[in-house]
């Protein structure tokens, strides 16, 4: 298959709250306020090449509205879209939207919203934020510990390896890595990337009824520092860590998680490896050896299982899966009056 995808583009998500949510963003996490139309507001990162990155749009409860991926050429978006209508999926085009082109947009087989789009608006810096360095697109943030880009987004699925295999089938995502409970050959997580990073987009396992699920949203900076710096700014400005900082064995990156007013959950990276390897298998991995945090020797906390907007039932996390998912999904006939 020809590479469809080149890297995700920009997420929406909703809040209850658009105007807590956009200040979090804004003064205590370092991004920028790019543009606001119809009750969204579009917010970057000082290394996003694009107009923005991150939008933030009104809604009852954190969830995801849509995920936008760019690919590689307009030929690249016509063959992704036929791709997607041959696997079954019906989608629609539109004629772009604030900082994009003409969009294919539809929603996968497990409720998520996406959005394929080759055309995009690139950012251009107000000379007063215009960088000395060529290849950058403005000044790096004054904010200390401020993201230079969007990393990845992980979503929960009712079927991790049936979701890798449609998105990789479908538009020629890599799939990289997968966690399996060590007590059964049931897969909680899995990895999918569009290019040399270790992942841009992850899945865990859900068992709630409710499709279209996210776990979290990721950021990047470049040094291991940088994330350290940014856990200090926010836990000094009453944002406490959920969970981190630490390495993940899948991927390698450093990692640091909180929660931005909606609940909705951030993720912050640095380091990880970089994956050339054009016929890579996705290794199998167990949570006792280490498959989210490399040094094993830390639990992830049970809020970590949330994932948006709320339902009723399991979501697993990178690390496995709970004591009570563990008893849904390795017995579901253990309740009397089930089965």
């Amino acid at each position: 298959m020809e590479k469809l995808l080149a890297h995700i583009c920009h997420i929406e998500i909703t809040s209850p709250d658009v105007e807590a949510s956009v200040a979090f963003y804004v003064q205590k996490f370092g991004l920028r306020e790019a543009h606001r139309a119809d009750g969204r507001v579009y917010l970057r990162c000082w290394g996003d090449y694009n107009t923005y990155s991150l939008v933030i749009a009104p809604g009852a409860e954190p969830s995801l509205n849509r995920m936008a991926w760019r690919t590689t050429s307009v030929e690249a978006l016509e063959a992704a879209a036929a791709r997607v209508e041959g696997a079954g999926v019906s989608g629609q085009w539109s004629e772009g939207g604030h900082g994009y082109g003409r969009a294919y947009e539809f929603t996968g087989p497990w409720g998520h919203p996406m959005r394929l789009v080759y055309d995009v608006e690139k950012h251009v810096a107000e000379p007063e934020l215009a960088s000395i360095y060529p290849d950058r697109p403005e000044k790096r943030s004054a904010h200390a510990g401020a993201p230079r880009f969007l990393d990845h987004v992980t979503v929960a699925a009712s079927d991790v390896r049936a979701f890798m295999k449609w998105y990789s089938d479908t538009l020629g995502y890599r799939m990289m890595a997968f966690t399996d409970l060590d007590e059964a050959p049931i897969t909680v997580f899995g990895v999918l990337t569009t290019n040399e990073k270790s992942h841009d987009l992850g899945v865990v396992l859900d068992t709630s009824e409710r499709g279209g699920r996210i776990n979290h949203i990721a950021f990047w900076v470049d040094t291991y520092q940088e994330l350290l710096v940014s856990a200090d700014v926010l836990m000094e400005r009453s944002t406490p860590m959920e969970y981190g900082p630490s390495i993940h064995g899948i991927g390698e990156q450093n990692f640091l998680y909180f929660r931005e007013p909606s609940t909705m959950r951030i993720e912050l990276n640095s380091g990880g490896y970089r994956n050339y390897v054009p016929d890579w298998t996705a290794h199998d991995w167990k949570p006792s050896e280490g498959s989210n945090n490399l040094y094993r020797n830390g639990a992830m906390p049970m809020s970590m299982t949330e994932s948006f907007p709320h339902a009723d039932g399991f979501t697993a996390t990178e690390e496995g899966a709970s004591d009570a998912m563990k008893a849904e999904i390795l017995n579901p006939y253990a309740q009397h009056g089930r089965g």
